[in-house]
């Protein structure tokens, strides 16, 4: 007698439930095809180039992990990681603090024109980075600009483009960007809650400080933490604005390793120096994933108290 015909029906049935199913795959075959391109492809190839140099003499040679080791002594680089660790531990938690207000005076019922308020709050958000860097500079100009206004009409000197409170500038810049973006985010999260969980705790006597310190923070966590990683992602990956106000700020306050993302952007494309560019970007890309995970896993540890 054959296998199948002495195996059991219900044993036959669970042997097909375990056979490979293909199906999926079909569906993801295409999203797998250009996730493969363009971000797999693109990062081997990174990697790959950061362990060869151009030479003057003998072309492109393969080095090894030299440009790492040149990395890791360069002043300019870690100068421009200090920068924007700096900038990270400042401006993120004012950001955040910012969108979370915003989001429970949102959701308190209380606020008039929550549409307008929402939508005017998000706007920013929605203005390309250029323009908004653009219409900040103008702003900023203390010869031209508003700034410039209140200094003749108020007789002071003040300067945003200072040195000592440039990356500030750039600061408020980024707030205004984003602050609308993490708004929603913790307003989402707030609007999971059942309005009935409010009516019982005031009929309980909780006042609204308590309810919102019993009731919406808890529920903020898991948004704050997304909120988290994703600033400290795009903070770590400042460009767009240092690069543009550099041109607008006079002297030499933002040089072209500011940040560590123009200062591969200098080395590749000014520099001809694109193997150590390559070595730059991969350094960073792990230096971001480590602040990241460990964030992750500080907020995963923090919710299982």
């Amino acid at each position: 007698m054959s296998k199948s015909m002495s195996m059991p029906p219900t044993a036959a049935v669970r042997e097909n439930k375990h056979k490979a199913d293909w199906r999926g795959w079909k569906f993801m075959g295409p999203f797998a095809v250009v996730f493969v391109f363009v971000f797999i492809i693109p990062i081997v190839y990174a990697v790959y180039i950061s362990f060869f140099k151009k030479q003057m003499i003998g072309g492109t040679k393969f080095v090894g992990f030299e440009n790492y080791v040149r990395l890791f002594g360069d002043q300019q680089f870690w100068s421009s990681v200090v920068r924007v660790a700096l900038f990270t531990c400042v401006q993120v938690p004012i950001m955040l603090f910012l969108s979370a207000a915003m989001a429970l005076a949102l959701d308190s019922m209380k606020l008039h024109g929550t549409k307008f308020f929402r939508i005017s709050t998000f706007l920013p958000y929605a203005v390309p980075a250029v323009v908004s860097t653009l219409i900040w500079g103008f702003v900023y100009g203390a010869k031209y600009g508003l700034v410039g206004s209140l200094n003749g009409a108020l007789g002071t000197h003040l300067d945003m483009f200072a040195p000592n409170v440039l990356l500030a500038s750039i600061g408020n810049i980024v707030t205004w960007e984003f602050v609308g973006y993490n708004m929603l985010i913790f307003y989402s999260s707030l609007s999971t809650i059942p309005h009935s969980l409010y009516e019982a705790a005031s009929i309980d006597g909780a006042s609204e400080w308590k309810i919102v310190k019993a009731i919406k923070l808890p529920e903020l966590r898991g948004s704050l933490a997304i909120t988290v990683i994703f600033s400290i992602i795009g903070s770590f990956q400042l460009f767009n604005e240092p690069s543009i106000l550099q041109n607008m700020v006079p002297g030499n306050a933002i040089t072209t390793y500011y940040t560590p993302n123009m200062y591969a952007y200098n080395l590749s494309f000014s520099g001809n120096q694109s193997n150590y560019a390559a070595a730059l970007a991969i350094t960073m890309a792990v230096i971001t994933m480590a602040i990241a995970y460990a964030v992750q896993l500080n907020s995963l540890k923090e919710q299982m108290k």
